[in-house]
């Protein structure tokens, strides 16, 4: 048995440290994560069913949970199985940011859940092609640092991130921008109308 101790991380941490054991983990072994909240537990068990993994919860004696994923346990893919797929979206995936926060109702809140997107961007299997930052979406290529660095991460990984220059003038924020390059209004229609998938968090 592997077990990952994430008490204390934020969402998505848990779930990126489980799925890490779980790429490390034999057929059958069993994957202890250990997390302080109930959002994590439903997280980690939607995240295992989805990997066709058996998952038991429960919780700790000192009051925390915990999650055991057993490894390849719960279906078996036959290679006879009819199967149906989904033709590939053409074109790129283009992630578009136009603020510093997601939703509505608590800036706190909606920062760290803006945090916390970007960074889940770094660890999908395939990152975007691009990612445009327009009005305050500009703030996160030049004065957020936990955003700047994922970003950079992004950016190391092939995708291209554009910030609106208008943007970044108008917040004052142009000799700050720290990742990326500046883009316009033009740039930024384009790379939307020709994409295949665009996301807005």
């Amino acid at each position: 048995m592997t077990t990952v101790d994430a008490k204390g991380m934020a969402c998505p941490l848990p779930v990126v440290e489980a799925k890490k054991a779980m790429a490390q983990a034999a057929e059958g072994e069993i994957i202890r994560v250990l997390v302080d909240n109930e959002i994590a537990v439903q997280n980690l068990t939607k995240m295992a069913q989805q990997k066709h993994c058996a998952v038991t919860d429960g919780a700790t004696e000192d009051g925390a949970y915990f999650v055991e994923i057993t490894m390849g346990a719960q279906t078996e893919i036959r290679a006879d199985e009819p199967t149906s797929c989904q033709p590939a979206p053409s074109g790129k995936t283009v992630v578009v940011l136009s603020s510093d926060t997601i939703g509505s109702g608590n800036d706190e809140l909606g920062h760290a859940l803006m945090k916390g997107f970007v960074f889940a961007l770094t660890q999908m299997d395939t990152v975007p092609d691009t990612v445009l930052l327009y009005n305050g979406g500009a703030k996160l290529s030049s004065e957020v640092p936990e955003t700047i660095a994922d970003l950079k991460k992004l950016e190391e990984a092939g995708c291209e991130v554009l910030t609106c220059g208008t943007c970044l003038n108008f917040y004052g924020l142009t000799e700050k921008l720290a990742v990326g390059s500046v883009t316009n209004m033009y740039v930024i229609c384009e790379t939307m109308s020709q994409a295949g998938k665009v996301i807005r968090p």
